[in-house]
């Protein structure tokens, strides 16, 4: 079998990152976008990112963009390959393909001045799903499926931990899993599978005395990175006959 790679045939084909960086402040779940300075999508907010440069491997370009970003050190954050999105016409200007990543963390700062986030915000992930901000490109697509990323990971993994500032108290972690999810959560219930999972959360032997009510226990992140048991959205600890909150 022989490759026809006549001129005409043959794209030149640019490989991009993209990052969709979630954290959760003030108990709403939020995303850094970016508005475009030029064409195309002049003036469209985006998901951050940019090209690849010559000997960085995709990790290394997803640190580079999000400390640029963000000023922030991406080691320090939860940060993981999402997929890949490749289909021809994802980009007027050619053949991208670009790597999408999913980072998060803890309550997030403003993008610092003078980088290249110069122009970008948090941005509530609710006010993009329900159509009230358009993105650029295909990251509309590529924020729907890292979200269901977070959301599925919480079910079997501890990563909710990784949006509370250390030392957190179970409500602060309860807080997480309702606003990623978009339900209420029964308190009793999730203390109990919480406290009770293996290595999930770690005592630090103090209490902290809120404005009103008993002082509570605080926690560190644990060892454990699978959730055991997991729990299930669908699970007991969903309060019954609400109307929940939803981001979808």
């Amino acid at each position: 079998m022989t490759n026809d790679i006549s001129a005409g045939q043959v794209r030149p084909v640019a490989v991009t990152v993209d990052l969709v960086i979630l954290t959760v402040r003030g108990d709403d779940l939020q995303v850094l976008l970016v508005e475009r300075g030029k064409e195309p999508y002049l003036g469209r907010p985006a998901l951050p990112g940019g090209y690849i440069r010559e000997a960085e491997t995709l990790d290394q370009a997803a640190l580079r963009e999000l400390g640029e970003e963000t000023g922030l050190d991406g080691r320090r954050l939860h940060l993981e390959q999402l997929r890949t999105y490749g289909d021809p016409d994802r980009d007027p200007r050619g053949r991208v393909i670009t790597v999408a990543y999913l980072a998060l963390g803890p309550d997030l700062p403003a993008p610092l001045a003078g980088s290249d986030a110069r122009n970008a915000s948090w941005t509530s992930v609710s006010s993009i799903l329900d159509g009230r901000i358009d993105l650029a490109f295909d990251h509309f697509k590529i924020l729907q499926e890292a979200l269901e990323r977070a959301r599925s990971q919480l079910e079997y993994t501890t990563i909710a931990a990784v949006f509370c500032p250390e030392p957190f108290t179970v409500s602060d972690l309860r807080k997480i899993y309702e606003v990623i999810w978009g339900i209420p959560l029964d308190p009793s219930n999730f203390r109990r599978k919480v406290t009770r999972a293996e290595h999930f959360l770690e005592p630090t032997g103090e209490r902290r005395t809120p404005e009103t009510g008993r002082p509570a226990a605080v926690y560190r992140r644990g060892t454990a990175r699978l959730l055991y048991p997991p729990m299930l959205r669908s699970g007991d600890i969903a309060r019954t006959h609400q109307t929940a909150p939803s981001l979808r």
